[in-house]
């Protein structure tokens, strides 16, 4: 075993043009009023890890271009197909026309642990709220599921952009076992 150089793991990833072209996953995530700039570009590059289908940007969640949010993001901005949009509700509202299921990252009176999604929550989109407050209740009365990342500390949350991570890579570890295409 030998730790992989940078020449060595690039020769793995795509290019930026082909992650424009390939098959993405039927995993889209919601951001609303997220504040961070920097939690905004980290939530870009593990969209980009995922290879997930859009990211929403919404509310007074800050878009590009920023320099702080490309600072985090690494390039990810260029490689993941995103939109800002106003209104979390109208994006939902198409999202569930397409059949689309919407899971919020909250802990609510009926949110079950991350790790017990079941596998036909997807396709799916994953709806991440601002770092104080989470999601709107709006939002939350538009979900098909709650879930939560269990915390066994003093702590009641994790940051915004571990959080979704956790979330991203719970969704890719469904269809990877749900699918034959990965």
């Amino acid at each position: 075993m030998h730790k992989l150089s940078h020449f060595e793991i690039s020769q793995r990833r795509l290019s930026v043009e082909a992650a424009k072209s390939a098959e993405r996953l039927p995993i889209y995530g919601l951001l609303q009023n997220v504040r961070s700039l920097y939690n905004v570009g980290s939530i870009f590059r593990t969209s980009d890890a995922v290879l997930l289908s859009h990211l929403y940007l919404t509310g007074f969640t800050p878009y590009p271009p920023r320099p702080e949010i490309s600072k985090t993001a690494l390039g990810a901005v260029e490689s993941v197909p995103w939109s800002y949009h106003k209104s979390a509700i109208h994006v939902i509202s198409e999202l569930k026309a397409s059949g689309i299921k919407l899971l919020v990252l909250e802990q609510t009176s009926d949110s079950i642990p991350i790790w017990s999604l079941p596998a036909d929550i997807l396709p799916v989109c994953i709806a991440v709220g601002n770092e104080i407050g989470g999601l709107t209740k709006e939002v939350l009365d538009n979900a098909d599921l709650a879930a939560e990342i269990p915390m066994y500390g003093v702590k009641h949350s994790l940051n915004v952009a571990v959080a979704y991570g956790i979330a991203m890579y719970k969704a890719v570890e469904l269809y990877q076992r749900t699918s034959k295409n990965m």
